[in-house]
C-alpha cells in the first residue's frame, strides 16, 4: 500500500483495537485517506499532509469547531479522542486523525431535485449560523482577506507595461451590488480587521481587505501560461483547449478590466471548501460535511456562491440556475443574509473565476494533472457566466 499508514503505532494511542485491514479511498487534493476495519469497528483514518492545513494546533480547532457543530445537530464526523484526549496523532512528523466511517454517497447537484437543492443550500446556512454561535467574532460585519485559491494571482509583480483600462458598463445586477458595499468604480478602500474572540478558535489573521485578483498580474500570468502551453511536447488535446481558453479569456478580461471588486462583504467562519465531494448524502438526506481542512475566517456569501458554481455546473459549463434560485433562497433565509449580500459575491466570486488559472498552473508548473477533468466546464463557466451575468445574479439575489 503507498504512504501506509503506520496503524500500530497510531493504534496503541486509541483505544480502537487491532487493525484487521486498511484500503485507501480516493486520495483528495490535500490529504489521504484510509478505511480502517479494526476489532473494535469500522473507522476513517486521515493522514494529513498538506503544508498549508496540515499544522496540529489547526487540525486541532477544526475538530474542536466539529465537536460543536454536531452538539448544535449539524451533520458532520467529528474525531475520536486518543487516549491522553487529544484528537490529533502525530507520528513520524505525520498529522492523523480517527473519524467514525460514515455510509454515504456523494451527490452532485444534477442527481438533486429542486426541494433537495433548497435543502443544501439551507444546510450550508445552518452551517454559517451555527459555526457563527460557536466561534464567534469581535464585530460581526467585518471583513478579510480573501481566501487565496490554489494558483490564484494577486499583486503587481510581472504586470505587463502596458495593460488596457478601459472601462465596462456594469450591470444592472450592480444596483444590489452597490447596496452591499461593493461599487467597483470606486478606489480599493480598505477596512480594519476583524479580531477573533474565541480564544479556543485559536489566533487568526483575518488580515487587511482583499481588493479582487489585480488584472495587470493576470495578462502576465496568461503570457506565461500561453509559453508553457507552446513548449509543451508532445502538443495534445489538452494543450489545444489551453490556449484556447487563455486566449479567450485574455480577451474578457480587456473587455471587463475596470469591474474590479473593491472588497468583500461580511466575514465569518466557513468551512472553506463546501463541494460534492466533502458532503454524503445516506438515502436523500445530507449525513455527514467532511473535511474541514479550509476551515476559516471568509466572506459567508462567496462561500455559498462559490459552493453553488460546483454543485450546480453542468457538463458543458452553464449552471443550472432554476436550482441555483432555490439553493439560494434558502441558503439567504436560514444564514440571514441579504440578497444584496448574495449580488456582491457573486460579483466576486466571478470576477475571481475571470482571473484564476490554478488547474493550468497545476498542469503545467506542477505537473499535477489530477484537476485536469474538471478544466473543461469550469474554463467554459467563466465565459457563460459573463455572457449570462445578470440572469446568474437575479438567480443568487432574486
Amino acid at each position: 500500500m503507498p504512504h501506509a499508514p503506520p496503524l500500530g503505532a497510531l493504534l496503541r494511542q486509541y483505544a480502537a483495537g487491532s487493525a484487521l485491514a486498511c484500503d485507501p479511498v480516493d486520495q483528495g487534493l490535500l490529504n489521504r485517506g484510509y478505511r480502517l476495519r479494526t476489532t473494535r469497528g469500522r473507522y476513517f483514518l486521515k493522514h494529513h499532509f498538506d503544508p498549508e492545513t496540515a499544522a496540529p494546533e489547526a487540525i486541532a480547532r477544526q475538530h474542536r469547531a466539529t465537536q460543536r457543530l454536531a452538539a448544535l445537530g449539524v451533520p458532520v464526523a467529528p474525531p475520536f479522542p486518543a487516549r491522553d484526549g487529544r484528537t490529533v496523532a502525530v507520528v513520524g512528523g505525520h498529522a492523523y486523525a480517527l473519524h467514525p466511517w460514515i455510509e454515504g454517497r456523494h451527490r452532485h447537484g444534477s442527481q438533486l431535485t429542486a426541494a433537495q437543492c433548497g435543502r443544501l443550500g439551507a444546510l450550508l446556512g445552518m452551517v454559517h449560523a451555527s459555526l457563527e454561535r460557536v466561534m464567534p467574532l469581535q464585530g460581526r460585519a467585518g471583513t478579510e482577506q480573501s481566501a487565496r485559491a490554489d494558483g490564484g494571482v494577486r499583486g503587481d509583480a510581472g504586470a505587463p507595461a502596458t495593460a488596457p483600462h478601459h472601462r465596462t458598463p456594469l450591470p444592472l445586477c450592480h444596483a444590489r451590488a452597490r447596496a452591499a458595499g461593493v461599487r467597483a468604480e470606486e478606489p480599493h478602500a480598505g477596512h480594519p480587521a476583524t479580531e477573533v474572540a474565541d480564544s479556543d478558535a485559536g489566533s487568526v489573521d483575518t488580515g487587511p481587505v482583499d481588493a479582487g485578483a489585480d488584472p495587470a498580474t493576470t495578462f502576465a500570468l496568461i503570457d506565461d501560461l500561453l509559453a508553457r502551453v507552446r513548449r509543451h511536447r508532445p502538443a495534445d488535446s489538452f494543450d489545444e483547449l489551453a490556449r484556447h481558453r487563455l486566449l479567450e479569456r485574455r480577451a474578457l478580461l480587456e473587455q471587463h478590466v475596470g469591474r474590479r471588486p473593491p472588497h468583500s462583504g461580511p466575514v465569518g467562519w466557513v468551512h472553506g471548501d463546501f463541494h460534492p465531494f466533502n458532503l454524503l448524502y445516506r438515502g436523500d438526506a445530507p449525513a455527514a460535511i467532511v473535511d474541514w481542512d479550509r476551515l476559516g475566517v471568509k466572506p459567508r456569501a462567496e462561500e455559498a456562491v462559490r459552493a453553488a458554481a460546483i454543485f450546480f455546473v453542468r457538463p458543458a459549463g452553464t449552471l443550472d440556475l432554476p436550482k441555483v434560485r432555490a439553493y439560494a433562497r434558502a441558503y439567504r433565509r436560514t444564514a440571514g443574509a441579504t440578497p444584496s449580500e448574495l449580488a456582491a459575491a457573486v460579483h466576486r466570486v466571478w470576477w475571481e473565476r475571470l482571473n484564476d488559472f490554478w488547474m493550468l498552473r497545476w498542469h503545467y508548473e506542477r505537473g499535477d494533472t489530477r484537476a485536469d477533468p474538471q478544466f473543461p466546464a469550469a474554463s467554459a463557466l467563466v465565459v457563460w457566466w459573463t455572457r449570462e451575468y445578470d440572469a446568474v445574479c437575479d438567480a443568487f439575489a432574486g
